[in-house]
């Protein structure tokens, strides 16, 4: 069988936790150096995957950018296919034994379960967004006890960031690591709550995407489509615990620590990449002339949206940012913000800065004595020019 999905026993309960998978290993005390959330190391392990350290905060270490598709759109695939169509690429080629990824769980569409791929054929099956956690790292110990040396991991940041706390002791003799980017994961069960708010036959949706055009694409089993704005989404409406802290704490959200990052934010309605290192050059130059590439564009100005949404995140008290606004502005300005607002590399900043104050008002108001130890210079610097800097006691002394 081509495609591995074991079993995980269930760790006890943590904090801040996006249940990444080394809880559930051998040694789950692992954890105490390896998470993202107790006292991340990134100009450290930038150098050790990079070979240097960033001075970007957007985006950190990078080679080149660009926006992106596959010129055959995979069946399937959330965008194009790009993240998986590397990874196949890598087991077709034999670079790779297997690939750590995640598949829907055979029992909801939406669910992720950790899944250990051998062929490229297969993958396939990892098409599409699933919307919760799972334990994709606990796939490396049975990787190992299956005898595969040479993996590809396609991971989240909070994932990415433990498999290369935990890298140099894994033995492996090659590791590819194809990031996604991440921000307001939340329980699938709670995303089919929220599925169940913006449309009345929820089991029928096939496609969620929040597209850099300010709307939310919603597919479903007949074809059918619709496009929703944002602003006329019921954030507002969700339980104030709908997205956990640490998916408001997200300290990464362009998963600095992979080899190539796969996303949308600059992509203007194509994918976005960014190839960090000579592993990344060498995925994306094994599509060869299946992708076309080009410059990542950029437009308009994000200040005003990136000062509107601290604002509300500050007057929310916690939980969702404010988003209400009365019912007769609502189409005039969704009408207006995928005209005037940031597009292109200017909206990716903006969704980076105000990630950055989210993390900042959320852990100052939830778990300040985290602070010091949490967010990293990266976000400081993101967040200084809308007056968010650290207080005495919000930094580390070393």
């Amino acid at each position: 069988m081509s495609v591995t999905t074991p079993d995980f026993a269930k760790p006890a309960p943590r904090g801040l936790c996006t249940d990444c998978g080394v809880s559930r290993m051998t040694n789950p005390g692992a954890c105490g150096a390896a998470c993202q959330f107790i006292k991340p190391d990134y100009p450290g392990l930038e150098k050790q995957v990079h070979g240097r350290a960033s001075a970007d905060p957007f985006f950190g270490v990078q080679q080149a950018m660009y926006r992106a598709a596959l010129k055959k759109p995979a069946t399937g695939a959330q965008w194009t296919g790009i993240t998986t169509g590397l990874a196949a690429d890598l087991l077709a080629k034999g670079k790779v034994d297997a690939v750590l990824c995640m598949v829907p769980d055979e029992s909801d569409r939406w669910a992720p379960r950790p899944a250990i791929i051998t062929q490229a054929e297969d993958m396939q099956q990892a098409r599409g967004m699933r919307m919760g956690y799972a334990p994709l790292l606990a796939l490396l110990e049975p990787a190992a006890a299956a005898g595969h040396k040479r993996l590809a991991v396609i991971g989240i940041p909070c994932q990415v960031y433990a498999l290369r706390a935990l890298e140099q002791k894994l033995g492996l003799e090659r590791l590819y690591v194809i990031g996604t980017p991440c921000s307001d994961n939340t329980t699938t069960a709670n995303f089919h709550g929220f599925l169940a708010r913006l449309t009345g036959a929820p089991e029928t949706v096939t496609y969620l995407e929040f597209r850099a055009d300010y709307h939310v694409e919603l597919r479903f089993e007949d074809g059918s489509q619709r496009l929703i704005p944002f602003l006329k989404l019921p954030l507002s409406d969700l339980p104030r615990d709908f997205f956990p802290l640490t998916c408001r704490t997200c300290v990464d959200y362009t998963n600095r620590l992979a080899d190539i990052t796969v996303g949308y934010m600059a992509g203007e309605g194509d994918q976005w990449l960014i190839v960090r290192n000579a592993r990344g050059r060498e995925m994306l130059d094994g599509l060869g002339d299946l992708v076309s590439l080009q410059a990542p564009g950029t437009r308009g100005n994000r200040r005003s949206a990136v000062k509107g949404f601290i604002e509300n995140t500050r007057l929310a008290a916690g939980g969702l940012p404010l988003r209400r606004m009365p019912d007769w502005l609502r189409p005039l300005m969704a009408w207006l913000q995928p005209r005037i607002g940031p597009r292109g590399m200017e909206f990716a900043k903006a969704r980076l800065e105000m990630k950055a104050a989210e993390t900042v008002l959320h852990l100052r108001r939830e778990e300040p004595a985290k602070m010091k130890n949490m967010v990293p210079d990266h976000v400081w610097k993101l967040t200084a020019k809308y007056d968010l800097s650290p207080q005495d006691d919000e930094t580390r002394a070393d």
